[in-house]
């Protein structure tokens, strides 16, 4: 496995920022097979444990949208820091993740190679994205349009876990970064939900998330339920004037006590919600990653076999635990076939060591590449 841009195994942050990404990866894979399964067919099919390892088609553990989303949430991220590097402006973090979404959704109406022109993201050279996996309703119909939602001026009223499920990048990349304090990362998060999901428990869960991560990332002894505990104490701080925080609150409390009782995993993820909506996913999340908070293969397990949005579920859970535990945590079985590993992987080091160019010197031609003519790895003809 290719770990970090110099080879480096040492930096426990890079490590986090691996594990998140790819243990989301996973528990989206291993949710995606059978996201759509009621649960007597899916118990039927996979035996009374479930799904408990990738279903391949064609040899991979085939990602979904929630993956696709995420690394384009990435490469929002870093085009726009490497713009205000190069040319010492910028404008706001929603707006560069926004050109990324857009980016994102012309691989799932468009063919590959897209046509010649400046493109926001280099992702778009990756031909195996360029396929649909079940992309949501709401995020295609939002970035079809020519308008753009944000928190105060909504695009529409839809709390679907699209907005929660993307997020994950926006935590790792803030985390030990000063200059930008863990509450205007949490309002980048929800900005980002916000550009296609506008009711409030379609970007507050983003906000929630994206504090989660970052504080496990950060810890020198990182913890859940201190994360979840400190997420729900500053969440209000930080939106006090949400009128659905209350909602998202008491859910989040709910999967802390439910985690801890002797409730089985199916009866508990059952009064969280099905995940479908953006506070279910993410209490959903929360109850498997502190039920099993050192065993990322127990919580993915327990987060995917329902019948409710699998993948997100699975995926939100693998952003947490990964976050906590680091990449070498995840069991190799989850990534031996996991599609755009190396892809996924390689925006995790970048977002570790981030831009090193500025409008002096540091010319890095790679990353000149990458998130300044978006040709890279491949340049059109």
């Amino acid at each position: 496995m290719k770990i970090g841009r110099d080879g480096s195994m040492s930096d426990k942050r890079l490590d986090r920022i691996q594990g998140s990404l790819l243990a989301g990866a996973a528990g989206d894979a291993l949710g995606y097979a059978v996201e759509f399964m009621g649960e007597e067919e899916l118990f039927h099919h996979f035996g009374k444990s479930g799904i408990t390892e990738h279903s391949l088609s064609n040899g991979l553990a085939k990602i979904s949208d929630d993956t696709q989303m995420t690394m384009f949430t990435a490469t929002g991220l870093l085009f726009g820091t490497t713009r205000g590097m190069t040319r010492g402006i910028m404008g706001s973090y929603a707006d560069y993740i926004r050109f990324s979404y857009k980016e994102w959704y012309l691989t799932q109406t468009a063919g590959y190679p897209l046509p010649e022109g400046y493109h926001f993201s280099w992702l778009v050279n990756i031909p195996e994205l360029f396929s649909r996996r079940a992309p949501g309703n709401t995020c295609m119909s939002a970035l079809a349009s020519e308008e753009y939602g944000t928190i105060d001026n909504p695009i529409n009223h839809s709390k679907g876990c699209g907005g929660v499920m993307r997020v994950a990048p926006i935590g790792l990349y803030f985390s030990e970064k000063d200059n930008v304090p863990i509450e205007e990362a949490d309002r980048i998060g929800a900005e980002a939900a916000a550009i296609t999901h506008g009711h409030e428990l379609g970007w507050l869960p983003a906000a929630a998330l994206v504090h989660i991560v970052r504080k496990l990332t950060e810890a020198d002894e990182p913890s859940v339920l201190t994360a979840v505990q400190d997420t729900i104490a500053a969440i209000p701080k930080v939106f006090p004037k949400a009128k659905q925080l209350v909602d998202l609150l008491n859910l989040m409390e709910r999967a802390v006590v439910l985690s801890q009782s002797d409730e089985n995993d199916l009866n508990a993820i059952h009064a969280l919600g099905e995940g479908w909506v953006g506070d279910e996913a993410l209490a959903i999340a929360i109850y498997c990653a502190l039920r099993y908070p050192t065993d990322i293969e127990k919580a993915l397990i327990a987060a995917v076999n329902h019948k409710g949005d699998s993948d997100s579920t699975g995926a939100i859970t693998g952003n947490i635990l990964g976050a906590a535990l680091g990449v070498h945590a995840i069991p190799q079985k989850f990534l031996d076939h996991l599609e755009l590993k190396d892809t996924i992987l390689e925006l995790a080091g970048d977002l570790f060591h981030d831009c090193q160019m500025d409008d002096y010197d540091g010319y890095d031609p790679i990353w000149d590449a990458k998130y300044i003519q978006n040709t890279y790895p491949t340049i059109r003809k």
